[in-house]
C-alpha cells in the first residue's frame, strides 16, 4: 500500500512556482521527522529539505531562500513551496517520513517536477 502519497508536480516555468503535497495514510501518526529528496537522471538523490517535530528546517544550499518546508499535523502532511524556480531544480521529488506509530521510515512514489527555461 502507498502510505506517503504525493501531489502538486508537474511542469513548471523558471522563475515561478509549485507546491508539493505529501499526505501520509491515517493510520500513520507520531511522524517525527519529514524530508523531501530529490534525483535528477544521472544524479545522485539529494536532501532538500527537512522539517522536525519541533518545526525546526533545514534546507540544502541550492535551494535555500527559494524552497519552503511546513508541515500540518493535523492533516499529516508536509509542504514544499517552490519558489523562483530554476530548471536545475528538475527532478524527481521523494517524500520521506521517520515514523513513531507504525515505527519506521516511510516514502513516496515521487513526484515529477520539471522546469522550462
Amino acid at each position: 500500500q502507498v502510505q506517503l502519497v504525493e501531489s502538486g508536480g508537474g511542469l513548471g516555468q523558471a522563475g515561478g512556482f509549485l507546491r508539493l503535497s505529501c499526505s501520509a495514510s491515517r493510520s500513520i501518526f507520531s511522524i517525527t521527522t519529514m524530508r523531501w529528496y530529490r534525483q535528477a537522471p544521472g544524479k545522485q538523490r539529494e536532501l532538500v529539505a527537512i522539517i522536525t517535530s519541533g518545526n525546526r528546517t533545514t534546507y540544502a544550499d541550492s535551494v535555500k531562500d527559494r524552497f519552503t518546508i511546513s508541515r500540518d499535523s493535523a492533516r499529516n502532511t508536509v509542504y514544499l513551496q517552490m519558489n523562483n524556480l530554476k530548471p536545475e531544480d528538475t527532478a524527481v521529488y521523494y517524500c520521506n517520513a521517520l515514523v513513531l506509530t507504525p515505527r519506521g521510515e516511510y516514502w513516496g512514489q515521487g513526484t515529477q517536477v520539471t522546469v522550462s527555461s
